[in-house]
């Protein structure tokens, strides 16, 4: 039997371990040989890599996925989509969903992976119909979590769902690493008897699990998994890929991976890895194993965040506390599994709750809206004392939230007339006006500067 596997190093491994501030320049070098190593697909865009290219690295992340498309046309390039929230933090109207989609697709993508924070497929659905007109993968996804309200039985049914919607695979979105080998080996076989459509397994190496909970998922006859090469593995990025691929092919299992280019890319990574170490922007915090996430549920890059948040604000000593209070945010907020934006939502909350000395005291005002029903049914049942605190009856959002958006893109781009040079720019300014808008100003600078100094060269 063959078993696919997915490199994370561009994408999630990267956001895991370094809050997503790896440059295209730390990564461009090992493009030719990444698509050259057998993988079933790059993830390499998406979820935090979208924002942080415009916020801090001043790259254009269109650009970066153009570079990349240019460098690997073996391999598919895949991506990370939360549905009607695109690469932000709320819900955008359909006619942004779809032209995003769309631009993505022309510019290089090739594998969707589509996610609701709530599973609420509701807000996943124009996603995947856009995607598909676009002629690519659309793959949706199961996040996974535990709680009273979460269950083998509804997890199938979530299945069943995402086929009937028309998607070509479906993922289950283990983002915290607290999967289990016997319920991911119980999970995926539930999921395989009950539908057709090939199954991806994803994980974090978080608690210590992820690596015994993936190869039990390919026994349980899962398709693909995710790993991250070994120097930008492990902690809370996924397993390691050149040990997993040592341990299924012993299993006598095949993966289609070339060791020695596996080897070539561990190298390339291990200075990448050791300047984030000296700069500190790689906190060895988030490269143990962590057991207690399997009661906290956070994940990978929402830790590495709040260590990043609770580091500049001088209060890392409040860590552990703000730690323990993410279960009590969470069961006031109906159990939702822990995923972006949901995680930064419920951390931020909890990290404030801690420093106010106060619960509460300061409602987010992300998290108003997901009280008002603005990111779609809860799992479970939310805290009526904290809806009631921020809401009347009647201005509680009832059925699909982007149903009540008008559309944006047009009447976006006759605002942000010549600023925005292209379609990609709009959709960049949409998803993150302040962060885009910057950029295009220090673009329109550097440009400016470059043009004096070749001016100033030719008169010297």
């Amino acid at each position: 039997m063959k078993v696919n596997i997915t490199e994370t190093v561009l994408r999630d491994a990267q956001q895991s371990l370094i809050a997503t501030r790896m440059p295209f320049s730390d990564f461009e070098g090992i493009l030719e040989n990444l698509d050259n190593s057998g993988y079933y697909s790059l993830e390499c865009w998406g979820g935090a890599t979208f924002d942080s290219c415009l916020r801090y690295l001043d790259e254009d992340p269109w650009e970066r996925l153009r570079k990349i498309k240019e460098v690997c046309k073996k391999t598919p390039l895949q991506m990370l989509i939360r549905g009607q929230n695109i690469l932000g933090y709320k819900h955008y109207p359909d006619d942004v969903v779809r032209l995003f989609c769309r631009k993505a697709a022309e510019n290089g993508m090739d594998i969707f992976r589509i996610f609701d924070a709530l599973n609420d497929f509701r807000n996943i659905e124009v996603c995947i119909d856009e995607v598909k007109k676009c002629n690519k993968h659309a793959q949706g996804c199961i996040c996974y979590t535990t709680s009273p309200v979460h269950t083998i039985e509804k997890y199938v049914e979530m299945g069943k769902q995402l086929e009937s919607m028309g998607v070509d695979s479906i993922a289950i979105k283990d983002m915290a690493g607290i999967c289990g080998p016997q319920e991911a080996y119980d999970l995926v076989k539930a999921l395989k008897s009950e539908v057709k459509v090939p199954i991806q397994f994803h994980t974090h190496a978080t608690t210590g699990l992820g690596p015994i909970t993936l190869v039990k998922a390919v026994e349980a006859g899962v398709d693909t998994i995710d790993c991250a090469i070994s120097t930008m593995g492990g902690g809370t990025s996924q397993p390691a890929t050149e040990s997993m691929n040592y341990a299924l092919k012993q299993l006598g299992y095949e993966t289609d991976l070339d060791e020695d280019r596996l080897k070539k890319t561990a190298d390339f990574f291990k200075p990448v890895r050791q300047k984030f170490l000296d700069e500190g922007r790689l906190n060895p915090t988030v490269l143990g194993v962590r057991a207690d996430i399997l009661k906290y549920q956070v994940p990978g890059g929402m830790l590495s965040n709040m260590i990043a948040n609770l580091t500049d604000m001088h209060a890392m000593d409040k860590f552990d506390e703000a730690l323990a209070e993410i279960p009590a945010v969470r069961k006031d907020m109906g159990y939702p599994p822990l995923v972006t934006p949901l995680s930064q939502m419920v951390g931020n909350q909890a990290v404030q709750n801690v420093l106010l000395g106060e619960r509460y005291k300061n409602i987010s005002k992300e998290i108003k809206a997901f009280l008002r029903g603005e990111y779609g049914k809860a799992p479970g049942e939310v805290n009526q004392e904290l809806i009631d605190r921020c809401w009347k009856p009647e201005e509680l959002v009832q059925g699909r939230y982007a149903d009540t958006l008008e559309p944006a893109f047009e009447k976006t781009k006759a605002e942000l007339g010549d600023k925005a040079r292209s379609d990609e720019d709009v959709l960049s300014y949409i998803a993150f006006p302040q962060v885009a808008e910057k950029f295009f100003e220090a673009r329109e600078e550097k440009e400016s500067n470059t043009v004096n100094y070749t001016i100033e060269k030719k008169e010297d």
